[in-house]
């Protein structure tokens, strides 16, 4: 008989869904959405509805397996968890004594969101005196431009935009990858909201939405100008609320003179009436709202981009406006005792950082020491890591010693020495917060792990034990770590036990209706037009509109490329799942017709797209989707499943962001050509 037991979504997405999962006889047979989830609603992506397909693949790895053959190749031997552990353990403690700690590197990300499991390698590899990942690759930048206008804060509840009349979505597919904020907006446009997308391509969204604004690449930050001018210079600004919960308004008004609309048609592709329009709209709305995205973010002037975006409802009042407002991420709420899982206290003061972003370098650059020692979880850097090629060659290094943990065969665990089996989320216990929404949940196991799996926790604390670390944190279960978690003081977890919990059911945190009611997270408390703090760091204290551009090869490559999501696919993730492969067909590049026509290039064709750093072959596709000048590619395919097996990260830099150190994995010049090789495709 099949019996329901309730989990969570643990993948990097902002909807962190309530799941219900069949299990019979200790068997996944299915996953679905958990009805009374109150933002999720039962509703699951058809990723995971496709979930025991990834628990039973055929590449998931079941026992501890020592490297046999050359790196890349990925052949293997089945070896006992005390023989991988010790042979690990006695590698590391070699480059210890040879190097000292810093010559080991961690890599790892979001392979899964659960607070304890994400951090569980955190206190080992400080004990351990290892250089310390600054796990920038992601949200860093546009966290911190928003943060420079209002603050690391909570920000508007996606579900009270059922009262906004005007809704804004900027630079994000929502549709794709935040499906669950669609119904609310939805019931916002039936009460009489119009839905605008900002978007340098026709994605899905933007098919669905009212109307769509179709700007260039990175010149976000001064459409936003383009917005404000009109806004102030027709009078439609909330001068009581600028003068109680804003500061600089002045010097604001003075650099907005300096982008009308027209200037700024010419820099963004968009007409100066559909600025002009927007903006009006925007001034004039009882409670407009601005989703954003993190698109303009991932940029090379992302964080100014963000930064400029984040001040717009601070000239109108939105934020005080029931329905109103700007959502980036309700993390911040999610106030944890973070002291219980990071230990910091345990690393040796003066340990280096190494930027993620910048791995490809690491591996084959850096110096005193060198990295000899890679230990990867929750990530799959020869994907997801730009400059890839470089990745790669540091990855094939002989020298280098690599370790794996891993739920499945990825391209990078064929580059370890030693690749350990790891438990997924229907076989570990967790703590899930969300950047999507308000709802705590706690997850236990539904199954017991496939093979000889084991969680991350489990893991390092069996590396732990080896070294014969003794501090607490290498000993604690998950249970008692979640209740230091919880322990923290914060008014939004009071209330909020281990026991509520443990019950799989989501509680919300307490967060007032208003959440900008008790002001903003700036070093003034209100929203920054000026920010000091930005003058500071030698940036620029004011937005300036300035648009973002890839140096490298400008003159030579011609056409920009960005490369959002793709709808089956979350990172790399789900490339296992042969359904989702077959439903997303080939990869493929969205090519505008004017563009292809100039190169040769027709639909379908197989092409080759490159730039300095690398290149990767597609299919193409001849769209009016993307604009003249502009190129897309949708989704994270394996290489493996692209042909000539190069992926698309071939072409993305490591040059590090203007605020937060992040990736600017949509500022890229490439060239397309026909594919002449005779290499049959995949």
């Amino acid at each position: 008989m099949v019996e329901f037991k309730r989990s969570v979504c643990p993948h990097d997405c902002p909807d962190t869904c309530g799941l219900l999962v069949g299990v019979e006889d200790g068997r996944v047979l299915s996953v679905q959405g958990d009805p009374e989830h109150p933002f999720t609603r039962g509703a699951i992506c058809v990723k995971v509805n496709h979930y025991p397909e990834r628990v039973y693949s055929p590449l998931r790895v079941l026992h501890p397996l020592k490297r046999m053959g050359p790196k890349g190749a990925g052949k293997f031997e089945r070896i006992s968890w005390d023989q991988a552990l010790d042979e690990i353990v006695h590698q590391y403690k070699q480059i210890i004594s040879d190097s000292g700690g810093e010559a080991i590197l961690p890599y790892s990300y979001a392979g899964t969101m659960g607070v304890v499991q994400f951090h569980a390698g955190h206190p080992f590899f400080h004990r351990l005196g290892a250089s310390k990942l600054l796990r920038t690759i992601c949200s860093a930048t546009a966290e911190a431009g928003f943060a420079a206008s209002m603050g690391k804060i909570p920000t508007t509840d996606i579900e009270s935009t059922v009262d906004s009349d005007l809704i804004i979505i900027w630079g994000s597919n929502t549709l794709s990858t935040n499906m669950h904020a669609w119904p609310f907006f939805l019931e916002a446009r039936r009460r009489g909201a119009s839905i605008v997308v900002i978007d340098p391509y026709g994605n899905r969204t933007a098919g669905e939405a009212d109307r769509h604004l179709q700007l260039k690449p990175g010149t976000d930050s001064a459409l936003a100008l383009g917005m404000m001018y009109v806004i102030i210079k027709e009078g439609m600004i909330d001068e009581e609320f600028i003068a109680r919960h804003t500061i600089g308004f002045e010097q604001l008004a003075g650099r907005v003179e300096a982008h009308p609309p027209p200037l700024v048609e010419k820099i963004t592709g968009v007409p100066a009436a559909e600025i002009e329009r927007l903006a009006r709209e925007y001034g004039q709305a009882h409670a407009p709202y601005i989703r954003t995205g993190w698109g303009p973010a991932r940029q090379l002037k992302g964080g100014m981009a963000m930064r400029t975006i984040a001040l717009l409802p601070g000239l109108v009042g939105a934020t005080h406006k029931k329905g109103g407002g700007i959502t980036r991420s309700t993390s911040p709420a999610y106030e944890f005792k973070m002291s219980a899982v990071l230990r910091e206290d345990l690393a040796p003061s003066g340990v280096r950082s190494i930027n993620m972003v910048q791995l490809g370098q690491a591996l084959t650059a850096l110096d005193d020491p060198p990295i000899k020692a890679l230990h990867v979880y929750h990530s799959n850097p020869a994907v997801v890591a730009p400059d890839s090629a470089r990745v790669l060659v540091g990855l094939e290094r002989k020298d280098l010693f690599i370790v794996v943990h891993e739920h499945l065969m990825t391209e990078t665990a064929q580059y370890a020495d030693f690749v350990l089996p790891a438990a997924t989320s229907l076989e570990s216990t967790d703590l899930y917060r969300s950047y999507g929404h308000y709802y705590l949940q706690m997850a236990s196991p539904v199954i017991e792990p496939m093979g000889e799996a084991r969680s991350t926790l489990a893991i390092f604390q069996d590396l732990a034990s080896r070294f014969a670390f003794a501090e607490d944190c290498f000993s604690e279960t998950e249970e008692e770590i979640i209740r230091k978690l919880l322990a923290s003081g914060s008014p939004y977890l009071d209330g909020i036990t281990l026991d509520d919990l443990q019950e799989g059911r989501p509680i919300r945190l307490n967060v007032q209706e208003n959440i900008f009611s008790k002001g903003f997270g700036t070093p003034s408390g209100k929203i920054e037009f000026y920010s000091q703090s930005m003058t500071d760091q030698g940036l620029d204290p004011l937005p300036n509109g300035e648009p973002s551009a890839d140096e490298e090869g400008q003159g030579r490559f011609h056409l920009q490329l960005i490369t959002p999501p793709r709808r089956q696919f979350l990172n790399s993730s789900f490339n296992e799942i042969e359904y989702l492969r077959n439903q997303a067909g080939e990869p493929t590049i969205m090519i505008n017709p004017k563009d292809a026509a100039t190169r040769g290039v027709e639909e379908k064709m197989r092409v080759r797209v490159f730039n300095d750093r690398g290149e990767c072959h597609l299919f193409a596709h001849l769209t009016e989707r993307t604009a003249p000048g502009l190129t897309v590619i949708e989704g994270l395919y394996w290489p493996r499943f692209m042909p000539k097996n190069r992926g698309v990260n071939q072409l993305t830099s490591q040059r590090l962001t203007d605020m937060g150190q992040s990736c600017a994995f949509h500022c890229n010049l490439v060239e397309v050509e026909p594919d002449t090789s005779l290499t049959p495709s995949v």
